[in-house]
């Protein structure tokens, strides 16, 4: 095998080839990898001049000519008059081949009936209205228990004991010996005493229907249900007025819903609830808001809501744990789909599609929110497009355009050319207080578009005759402007069920 020595020509040319091709290849490679422009940009006329330039990582800091930033490896983006806050179209704009390549989905903001509904949890317990507390008439000795324990059901007039009373026999024999020589006058007032001595009527009839005293007598219950305590034991001496037992009934029962404090104005007593038990997996049992407990729980902030469920067969036991579901009326309120929303932990953000393929966010206000929908208290109108798929990519490109948010306080709501601006109207319930010739007192329900708590005030009337065949204690409902003056009732109506 022979070797071939290159002469320092040709490693000359072969250097050059490689180094060649080394270029090509990297020219290449850098062509492919280079990053695409990026597909949004914040709105700015063509050939405009631009305001100042800055870096989208650090949107605050503003240069007045082009280049390169100093705080990141990339170019200043100019930012021109139509993307200054206060400009005629603010916002981030796509063209609509990237909209469609983003999966960008637009919803209108509607109107419709949103009900007041909410679900909680609760706990079944006794109903306490349903308590029987079985005592000793008379002082005397358990002659016989009957085998019973706490915790048994029991049926109404089932036996608990039987007690000795020595000191009935001398009042019974008092009377079958009245009753034998006096007239009936005579035997009424025996009766009468005998009663007072704390003898029941069925002892009674049955001493004058044998005609010999009976000393013994059985104490039962006076209805059905489980027996919470029994203090009776055989051979025992017990008082007059000595608690013997307690029955707690369970013909209904009652589920203590724990409701957040913050629904708790939704919550109204005789509204009907459901109820589902993991006991009972797929049935319903109904029920009303029978009570509102006066204090919160402050550990959990929650209200406690007391719902009567009827319990003719027996099967719903205290200590059962459900959910509760608790309906109400519908009403009128604008809403989005939920996932329009974008919650920032302070604010609440939706971003709002406008002309040529524009974007801004907006801060709204929220209210309830029921079967994926949430209302919209403030912030937007009704026919308005929000963006429900993808607002999440368009917001990241205004936060780092630095696109402001529009404030909840200057939120608009565009109009038609032809109709002229309408104040806005808030809506509540409330009674009648004291009534005059131009204004009203009315104790109302909170009005949470305004962030007003439950309250007794005046209004203004406009026109006077809107409580026309009104009267103090009079349920209504109404709806109000916000004056520099003062608040201006506008539409006055009886409340449902008057």
């Amino acid at each position: 095998m022979t070797t071939r020595s290159l002469s320092p020509a040709r490693l000359a040319l072969a250097g050059v080839a490689i180094a060649a091709l080394a270029g090509a290849g990297g020219y290449g490679v850098a062509h492919l990898q280079k990053p695409p422009s990026p597909p949004l940009a914040t709105a700015g006329a063509a050939g405009a001049k631009p305001l100042y330039w800055y870096d989208p990582m650090v949107p605050a800091q503003h240069f007045d000519k082009p280049g390169k930033s100093p705080f990141m490896d990339m170019q200043l983006v100019p930012r021109y008059a139509a993307d200054a806050a206060g400009g005629a179209a603010p916002g981030v704009q796509i063209d609509p081949a990237t909209t469609q390549s983003l999966g960008v989905r637009l919803v209108a903001v509607v109107r419709g009936d949103f009900a007041d509904g909410l679900d909680a949890t609760g706990v079944l317990d006794f109903n306490q209205r349903q308590v029987a507390i079985i005592q000793a008439r008379a002082a005397g000795f358990v002659q016989r228990v009957y085998a019973r324990a706490p915790g048994d059901i029991v049926s109404a007039g089932a036996p608990i004991a039987d007690l000795l009373v020595p000191s009935w026999g001398g009042a019974q024999a008092e009377y079958l010996a009245v009753r034998q020589s006096g007239g009936p006058a005579l035997e009424a007032a025996a009766r009468q005493r005998l009663r007072l001595l704390g003898m029941p009527d069925s002892l009674i009839e049955a001493v004058a229907r044998d005609g010999r005293a009976r000393t013994v007598v059985t104490v039962s219950t006076p209805q059905g249900g489980a027996i919470q305590t029994l203090d009776v034991r055989q051979g025992m001496t017990v008082s007059m007025g000595q608690t013997l037992a307690q029955i707690s009934g369970l013909g209904s029962v009652w589920l203590n819903a724990a409701v957040p404090e913050a629904l708790g104005g939704q919550v109204k007593v005789g509204r009907a609830a459901r109820a589902e038990l993991a006991a009972f997996p797929g049935e319903v049992f109904t029920g009303r808001v029978t009570a509102i407990l006066p204090t919160t729980q402050i550990d959990s902030h929650t209200l406690q809501v007391r719902i009567e469920l009827p319990n003719p067969a027996g099967r719903l036991h205290p200590g059962m744990f459900a959910t509760v579901h608790l309906s109400g009326a519908a009403h009128p309120a604008l809403f989005v789909p939920s996932e329009a929303v974008i919650r920032t932990g302070k604010r609440s953000l939706v971003m709002v599609a406008g002309d040529g393929g524009r974007f801004q966010p907006v801060e709204v206000q929220v209210g309830r929110e029921d079967a994926n929908r949430t209302e919209i208290l403030a912030g937007l109108g009704e026919g308005q497009k929000v963006v429900a798929s993808g607002q999440f990519l368009i917001d990241s490109e205004a936060s780092l355009a630095g696109v402001q948010v529009r404030p909840l306080a200057s939120a608009t709501v565009p109009q038609s050319a032809a109709a002229p601006p309408k104040a806005a109207l808030y809506e509540t319930r409330g009674r009648i207080e004291a009534l005059t010739a131009g204004a009203i007192t009315l104790s109302h329900e909170p009005v949470p578009a305004i962030g007003w708590p439950a309250m007794t005030m005046t209004f203004r009337l406009d026109p006077p005759s809107l409580a026309k065949g009104m009267k103090v204690g009079d349920q209504v409902g109404f709806g109000f402007e916000q004056k520099p003056e003062g608040p201006v009732i506008r539409r006055l109506s009886p409340a449902a069920g008057q």
